[in-house]
Parts: structure tokens; sequence; C-alpha cells
């Protein structure tokens, strides 16, 4: 539901409302529409904000190779748009979006992954969680910077995505990919086996190395059968919204 403050603007007048700069251009920030994360800043103008209001999927303007560029053409990374809005000033966009992967090419979910330590001491929300807090973390309590606790799998999801798309010869990825569905249902069998075995012999550091491989897996098995870690993660927010039976 929109807030009493929004301003819904009809699509031919949204382009005309936006003061772009003396290249035609406007940066165009782009977010999750889910978390709220930041992904990305990029640049559009009014043919790839055309394109994108046509399409439902983000296009933007390379400054650097003077071209326009469809996010997730080569990737599969696509952003498909939820809400699209211009600022008070009308000269930035603002672009919400539910993603198909990592919205960075270095494979990470957001391209804001440089964060300055500030002179007060206080950590980012979005770094990464250290030692001292993984041995502190009880279950059932989320640590203070929770809100990035599972950032690497999405930056390992796009690792495996580019693997698939670009084999790069001697890489294990590339070898699970060419052998093909049957190898890597097989290597996630094994490490589901040995994940229970670590387990039973109450090995919690051996169990920890089971588990990642077989997490690596697993991604490695979605990404074969395209399917994106968003709908798993989809999924297992509808299941957490259903009643409890018991």
């Amino acid at each position: 539901m929109s807030r009493e403050s929004d301003v819904i603007v009809a699509p031919e007048q949204f382009a005309a409302n936006v003061k772009w700069d003396a290249q035609g251009l406007a940066p165009a920030i782009v977010q999750d529409h889910n978390t709220k994360e930041v992904l990305t800043l990029a640049y559009m103008n009014e043919e790839s904000l055309r394109r994108s209001v046509q399409s439902g999927e983000t296009w933007f303007w390379s400054r650097s190779r003077q071209e326009f560029w469809h996010k997730g053409a080569t990737s599969g990374n696509v952003q498909r748009i939820v809400s699209l809005s211009y600022d008070c000033d009308g000269d930035a966009l603002l672009v919400g979006v539910e993603p198909a992967g990592p919205a960075c090419h270095t494979g990470r979910v957001s391209c804001f992954f440089n964060k300055a330590a500030l002179e007060n001491g206080s950590a980012d929300q979005g770094g990464s969680v250290g030692a001292g807090a993984e041995s502190e973390r009880v279950l059932g309590q989320e640590p203070e910077n929770a809100a990035g606790r599972f950032d690497v799998l999405g930056e390992l999801e796009g690792i495996i995505a580019e693997r698939d798309r670009e084999r790069p010869e001697g890489a294990y990825t590339t070898y699970l990919f060419e052998k093909g569905i049957d190898k890597i249902l097989k290597k996630v069998g094994e490490e589901t086996a040995e994940s229970i075995i670590a387990a039973k012999n109450g090995d919690n550091a051996e169990l920890r190395l089971e588990v990642s491989d077989l997490i690596y897996h697993l991604l490695v098995l979605l990404q074969e059968r395209k399917l994106p870690l968003d709908e798993i993660m989809d999924e297992l927010a509808r299941r957490h919204e259903r009643p409890r039976r018991d």
C-alpha cells in the first residue's frame, strides 16, 4: 500500500519529470525490494528507462562503453522491477527490484562491500561475522551484524554461475558441470552421507567442513537446474509465514 505522501505519476509523464544531466543521464540507485539492501548505482537515459519499463527488467546506459546494457543478459542475474521512483529534485532514480542473482560483477550480492572503518569504532551492519562473534553465537539468537550473515551464499552462487558460463579449464566446478547432473547428484549424496557421519561422531569441526562441502554442491546442483537460490529463500519464507500446527 502506498504511503499518503506518495505521488503516482503516469508512465508518459514520468520520464518528462526527470531532470536529465547534460549527457542525458540520471543516476539510478538499484535496491533489493525485499531486503532493502542497496545493490548498485548505474545510469539511465530516457531510452534505457523506456526499455526498463516495457520489459519489466533493468536496462542502463554504460558511460564507458557508450551503449545500452541489460542487467543479466549474459549472467542470467536479471533484475525484475517492482517499483520505480524519482527523488524530490527529480535528478535521481530509485529502482526496487527482485534480483535473480548477485548484482555485482565480482559475484557479490551488492557492489557496496568496501566498508569504512569508522572513527567511533562502530561496525557496519553489512560486514561479515568474525571468529569471535561466531564462537559466541547461540542458536535462536542473531548476532548484532546479522544483516550480512549469508552474503557469502549469494557470492558463491555468482561464482558458480560464472564457472558454468565460462568453463575455465582446470576448475573443479567446470569439471562438475562437464560431467553433468549424475556426477553432481553423486557428490551431493556423498557429502550428505559424510555430514551424517560427522554429526553421528559428535565431531563439530568435521561437521563444519562436510556441511560446507554439501552446501557448495547443492548450489552447483541449483545452477545445473537453473533454479535460483532466491526461490529457495522465498519458499522458506512462505513456510515460515504459515500457521504452526504443533
